[in-house]
């Protein structure tokens, strides 16, 4: 295989698995689902968020990288406490729908050991800026333009992130505990982390 073709080979695939999550992306699904493929273990309500029990709980791949305010942050470094994940972008509409509870939660459940991380994709970046100032978000996104993180920063499969906004809830020990695959209201993303803040590091 020549190079150029090669080449083209790798761009087409990372063109279709960007497709693929732009199919998906802000559709403003009332319920989240499993999806994806492989077994899991989520048992999903009828608000549509994903929970797994503590011992069944897959870790995120590496998901590190630069900030949108050109900081550097490594989401490992925040092992211990429990970390909120939020996949947005400015395009989505659903997103500035849910951004209002999403800094009001941060900043009172930060004294409690909670720290939240935006993953902002597939985004203009003095857009995306806008949007922090707009919704006074007080907390860091790493900036995904290409949707990289997006696609490899989760395990295959069913706990793979397959809609814009997407958010998951990572317990003490780094682990997904909780996901859900729409916009959320304050109670509904409360009602995630609640229960992984109540759980203690490495026990029930």
């Amino acid at each position: 295989m020549s190079h150029s073709r090669a080449h083209r080979g790798l761009l087409l695939t990372a063109g279709a698995l960007a497709a693929a999550l732009a199919l998906t992306a802000c559709s403003g699904s009332p319920k989240g689902t499993s999806g994806g493929g492989g077994n899991t273990n989520f048992v999903t309500d009828v608000d549509g968020i994903a929970t797994l029990p503590k011992g069944e709980r897959p870790a995120p791949n590496k998901l590190a990288g630069e900030t949108l305010d050109g900081g550097r942050l490594d989401v490992a470094d925040l092992k211990g406490k429990v970390v909120v994940l939020n996949l947005w972008g400015e395009w989505c509409n659903p997103c500035r729908a849910e951004a209002p509870h999403f800094t009001k939660a941060a900043n009172e459940l930060k004294p409690k050991g909670v720290e939240f991380v935006g993953i902002n994709t597939r985004s203009n970046k003095l857009k995306s800026l806008e949007f922090e100032k707009d919704f006074e978000v007080p907390y860091p996104s790493l900036f995904d333009p290409y949707g990289k993180l997006v696609l490899n920063g989760f395990p295959k499969g069913a706990v793979q992130p397959q809609a814009i906004p997407s958010t998951l809830v990572l317990d003490r020990d780094g682990k997904i505990a909780a996901r859900a695959l729409k916009a959320l209201s304050e109670d509904e993303l409360r009602s995630m982390i609640t229960p992984v803040l109540a759980e203690k590091a490495g026990g029930q």
